[in-house]
């Protein structure tokens, strides 16, 4: 039977196949426009057929200046301003991964993809399925994805499960500057469609870069979850800015002698069942969280996943869901933040699982 997916591997080696030495690195801090831009530059530096097309990419260097410096360094035939037309640029774009090119497409914002979801979907997504896997269609889709401060309903909303259901598509959302760079180079070495889920109010928000990080041979697998925080007593999972939201929440509740694991799921489409299951069976209480809406959100799926596996067996509470409401994103600040998931809302669902037991 076809496969949706191309299998990849993200193993490096030299061409000659002699060990490599590395300059020694020390932990510095960097951004997450940095991380990115870092990423993109590494692998086209790397690789001649990645390009990268989006509005203001080139001359203005990026709406959030991701792409800061690619235009002087790779010029015009590699990074590429177009109009404002994502239905055109992104059909381009889908066009020229056909024919042996890695495109990375910039969206300004996701929201915008909306004007390009027959390319995403139908056009590459689809396309190697369709092909009987003889056309892949390696091409990175990019932009800021979720919640954005005072942009109202049109501009501000999460698009990750609405792509994270399309069979043929992969779907990765970083957190931190190392998730940024290693996702998005493996993203761009990757022979199959990716869409990368950013966050708009994390690009400026630095974290530590490892050693390893550092590296232009450092990348992250599409399929792998990273447990932030050790616990035992229940499990926040959640992917994107709100993992800082869990892990606020993981420490408010130390305090009160209870030990929450909290899981970036990096990862939306593969989601990494396995990390999912094992953290359920070991704490025994799972809460979900997400900015996205509740009905048919990620959280939905994960629980499908534990009701639908020997892992319902071990939990010791339902499953609690923390997710924006069910409404068009408001305006007003205050009626914004009610929209959201807050700190108190995260403690309040992982007290109600850990102060209750499911009868015997």
């Amino acid at each position: 039977m076809l496969s949706f997916l191309r299998h990849s591997t993200t193993t490096i080696a030299s061409r000659s196949g002699a060990p490599v030495s590395r300059r020694a690195f020390a932990t510095i801090d960097m951004t997450i426009r940095e991380a990115i831009n870092a990423g993109i530059d590494e692998e086209m530096a790397r690789d001649e057929s990645v390009f990268i097309i989006g509005e203001e990419v080139a001359q203005y260097q990026g709406a959030y200046k991701v792409t800061k410096g690619l235009y002087e360094k790779y010029g015009d035939k590699r990074v590429i301003d177009t109009p404002i037309t994502e239905m055109g640029f992104t059909g381009l774009a889908v066009g020229a991964a056909y024919k042996n090119l890695r495109p990375i497409v910039e969206f300004m914002t996701i929201n915008f993809s909306m004007q390009a979801i027959d390319q995403v979907v139908n056009s590459a997504a689809k396309q190697f399925y369709m092909s009987g896997g003889d056309l892949a269609c390696p091409i990175v889709f990019r932009g800021p994805n979720g919640f954005s401060a005072g942009t109202a309903a049109q501009h501000s909303q999460c698009f990750a499960a609405w792509y994270s259901s399309i069979p043929g598509l992969k779907v990765v959302a970083p957190y931190s500057s190392e998730d940024a760079k290693g996702l998005i180079k493996a993203a761009i070495r990757d022979p199959n469609p990716v869409m990368i889920l950013e966050h708009e109010l994390m690009y400026g928000v630095a974290f530590p870069m490892s050693d390893e990080a550092q590296s232009a041979d450092f990348v992250l697998p599409l399929d792998k979850a990273k447990i932030e925080v050790e616990g035992s007593d229940a499990t926040i999972i959640s992917f994107s800015k709100t993992v800082g939201l869990a892990i606020e929440a993981s420490a408010a509740m130390k305090e009160k002698g209870v030990s929450v694991e909290v899981i970036n799921l990096r990862s939306l489409r593969p989601l990494d069942r396995d990390t999912i299951l094992q953290s359920a069976k070991k704490t025994g209480r799972v809460i979900c969280l997400e900015q996205g809406w509740p009905q048919c959100g990620i959280s939905s799926e994960i629980a499908a996943i534990l009701m639908e596996t020997d892992a319902f067996n071990y939990l010791d509470a339902p499953m609690e869901r923390v997710t924006g409401a069910d409404v068009p994103m408001p305006y007003a600040t205050v009626l914004e933040n009610a929209a959201l998931p807050q700190l108190e809302d995260v403690v309040a669902a992982v007290e109600r699982t850990t102060y209750r037991r499911i009868a015997a």
